[in-house]
């Protein structure tokens, strides 16, 4: 997200979405919006599907994933409260999703249909301003990824993955950072095998970088997660 302090809707909403936004603008955008509630492992968006809606999360975590020919899932970026996703709704030309969205956690989000959002847009042009805001974050981070495989090891990717959840949306709990992701998907988000990811995070756990358990791992020293 951008760089700026957040903007406070008059709901006490906060979001870089509504950044520049006067707060009767902010009132008259966030109650064009639906409130929805998902449960936990809930499919939100499906990819190639029309974009016929903009989610905005205002409670819990979900993740961006695809599905490709072979019909490998691939993990792209996990989001979190601010967060926006379904964002080709915006456009004007009809387009579709790039990306699947699912719940990781229950999740609450506004929830703008297209023909609305982009009625608000013509109102207020900052909101398409800082949705490409959004998508140039989006597009930074896929770059960073994708430097990491081609030049760094796998432990590095594997920790920069973990530095960058932990950061991003991690959950401060027992003396360090809770994050919900099991080996598996650490291993698919890092572009590592699971056995790489596995031992990884046992070393980890040895030199008390961080502790592993079912689905979850609290991440106490990032800066160990660089020893071997």
């Amino acid at each position: 997200m951008a760089a700026t302090g957040l903007a406070i809707a008059p709901t006490g909403l906060r979001s870089h979405f509504l950044d520049g936004l006067s707060p009767p603008a902010c009132e008259e955008i966030v109650g064009g919006a639906a409130q929805r509630s998902f449960d936990a492992n809930c499919v939100v968006t499906d990819q190639g599907h029309p974009a016929d809606h903009l989610f905005l999360i205002t409670k819990g975590l979900a993740r961006l994933f695809v599905i490709t020919d072979e019909g490998r899932k691939l993990l792209f970026r996990w989001l979190g409260p601010q967060d926006l996703f379904g964002g080709m709704a915006v456009l004007t030309v009809d387009s579709s999703y790039l990306f699947s969205t699912e719940t990781v956690t229950e999740t609450s989000a506004l929830v703008w249909t297209r023909p609305v959002i982009r009625s608000l847009i013509g109102q207020h042009p900052r909101l398409l301003e800082n949705s490409l805001v959004t998508a140039s974050d989006y597009l930074a981070w896929h770059l960073e990824a994708h430097v990491g495989l081609v030049c760094h090891t796998a432990r590095q990717r594997v920790a920069q993955v973990l530095v960058t959840l932990a950061r991003t949306v991690g959950v401060s709990a027992r003396g360090g950072v809770a994050l919900r992701i099991t080996n598996e998907e650490l291993a698919n988000a890092a572009n590592v095998t699971p056995f790489t990811a596995s031992r990884l995070m046992s070393a980890w756990q040895r030199n008390r970088a961080l502790v592993k358990s079912r689905g979850e791992v609290l991440v106490l020293s990032p800066e160990r997660l660089s020893w071997p």
